[in-house]
């Protein structure tokens, strides 16, 4: 499945990490220094359950060079007043 996940922050990241482990096709829709990293080293996750690094298939800050999906996820952050 092709799956586009937008907001690769932690935890946006880290899931679309599993999904890409479990064979799916999965891009990163990030930006700022989250971007910089998953482009320059790919995706390093730590966890209790097991620690992986893999490169995403894209990862972008314009969501139009994914293209089209069949699954899209958004794991934005939303900020409280």
């Amino acid at each position: 499945m092709k799956i586009a996940m937008v907001g690769a922050g932690g935890l946006g990241a880290y899931l679309g990490g599993l999904l890409a482990r479990a064979g799916h096709e999965v891009a990163l829709i990030a930006r700022g220094e989250h971007l910089r990293a998953l482009r320059e080293s790919g995706l390093k996750a730590e966890s209790v359950h097991g620690d992986f690094i893999l490169r995403p298939a894209l990862a972008t800050d314009r969501p139009q060079e994914v293209g089209p999906v069949e699954l899209v996820i958004f794991a934005e952050e939303w900020a409280t007043a």
